[in-house]
């Protein structure tokens, strides 16, 4: 067990991925208080961003000097993230569900052709599990979920980037992390401000007032919650495999099922289990396998 270092990064992967499934409340709590769907994006990376300001002021420096980077992995993450919350707006939740979860797939590539990662048959089959699992969890009814609307496509798109900002934070290592972690949240705000504009042609139907009033604890929740679960996201992203991260992080879409189906009206029969078991079963088939690729820099993450 000393020699398997990938282990605790890991499991924190793991547990992050948990705090993602149960972000699904806070957002509905925002909604329900009178915020513009399309605006969930906007409110929420606005209010983390804002939370954030004491953080970047006290490592002004730090920002200064190492922000060549953290600028790229940031960007690459925090449009990801945005493009997926702008899907869930514009196309069904689980097509963009199941088109933001081919990463693992873009994972492995990407990890294969830039990081030179041996493809193994632990790999392969915690792909298929994966995959699996999703589809029996998700069950899409119209066959196979191609990109048929804009939100199918942001949903792809935003795989894609976050595969991509995992080949970068692991290619950089463990260092710089509070910078990463701000300018992910910095660089998700504009994003999503983008999106925005480019959605309606304008910033009009800001939330009013009063909706952000109502919604203040909801709001409050996801802005304290942003810092540990995005550290617990893009921390192990410096030390795990692009795909490994990207399979530990379907454990986001059981806890999101599950809670979902105890706290609303929504279904968690056999087929859900099943769909589950099969997920888990991906996850530990491939934590079993010793990780083969070191990453660059293996120190402790940076303060």
């Amino acid at each position: 067990m000393s020699n398997r270092s990938d282990l605790i990064p890991s499991v924190v992967l793991a547990v992050g991925a948990t705090l993602w499934g149960l972000y699904w409340i806070p957002v509905r709590g925002i909604q329900q208080a009178g915020i513009p769907a399309f605006w969930t994006g906007p409110v929420i990376f606005g209010a983390s961003t804002i939370l954030f300001i004491p953080l970047m002021l006290v490592r002004y420096r730090q920002f200064v000097a190492h922000w060549r980077h953290s600028l790229i992995p940031g960007l690459l993450a925090g449009s990801a993230f945005a493009l997926y919350i702008a899907s869930l707006n514009l196309t069904d939740v689980v097509r963009a569900i199941l088109l933001f979860y081919m990463s693992p797939l873009w994972s492995t590539l990407l990890g294969i052709l830039v990081l030179k990662e041996r493809l193994t048959g632990n790999r392969v089959l915690a792909l298929l599990l994966a995959f699996c699992g999703l589809y029996i969890v998700l069950v899409v009814e119209s066959g196979l979920p191609v990109p048929r609307n804009t939100g199918d496509w942001f949903a792809l798109m935003s795989g894609l980037c976050w595969s991509i900002a995992t080949v970068k934070l692991f290619q950089d290592g463990a260092r710089y992390m509070i910078e990463k972690v701000t300018i992910f949240v910095s660089c998700a705000l504009v994003v999503s401000l983008l999106l925005l504009f480019w959605h309606q042609g304008s910033l009009d139907g800001m939330p009013p007032p009063s909706s952000l009033h109502a919604g203040w604890y909801w709001i409050a929740i996801v802005a304290l919650m942003m810092l540990p679960i995005t550290y617990m996201t893009i921390w192990p992203a410096t030390l795990l495999s692009p795909g490994r991260v990207g399979m530990l992080l379907m454990a986001e879409v059981l806890v999101g099922v599950a809670s979902a189906a105890m706290l609303t009206d929504e279904r968690f029969g056999l087929r859900e289990l099943a769909g589950a078991v099969l997920i888990i079963s991906a996850g530990v088939v491939e934590v079993m396998r010793p990780q083969k690729i070191a990453p660059v820099a293996e120190s402790s993450p940076e303060s």
